[in-house]
């Protein structure tokens, strides 16, 4: 079980479930909305999560036809995505997680877009794309 909340606490969620294909993503897009260098991104099944607090508070984004992202209207901390395409799980920034988790980073994706200034020093596989398999 992981809880999460945003950054003025008014949403929290829950995932009674496993969070899979953690990656942390460099494109252009993670890097805008993430604020940073990149974004730690992870899926979870629709049925292992749970809006425990804030629902009304939450604002959309569509930037891509069928893929939303979700974020508090307060204070802006991106909460979850979506994508038509596969309406069993979300994809979840890492970052709204107040409890530890398990499950491991499997490599860095889109490091050809990665922002010149960041100093790329890892021992996890990095692709010019998404992980294979995806």
């Amino acid at each position: 079980m992981y809880t999460g909340s945003c950054l003025c606490g008014e949403v929290n969620v829950e995932v009674s479930g496993s969070i899979t294909s953690i990656i942390h993503c460099h494109c252009s897009l993670c890097r805008k909305n993430s604020g940073t260098a990149f974004a730690t991104n992870g899926f979870v099944n629709i049925d292992d999560f749970t809006i425990i607090k804030g629902q009304a508070l939450l604002s959309e984004f569509s930037f891509k036809p069928g893929r939303t992202r979700y974020f508090c209207k307060c204070c802006g901390s991106p909460v979850y995505s979506s994508n038509n395409d596969d309406k069993s799980r979300i994809r979840i920034r890492l970052g709204i997680f107040d409890s530890d988790i398990t499950e491991l980073v499997l490599s860095h994706n889109f490091v050809t877009s990665k922002a010149n200034w960041e100093q790329l020093e890892t021992s996890l596989p990095c692709y010019e794309k998404h992980e294979p398999g995806r």
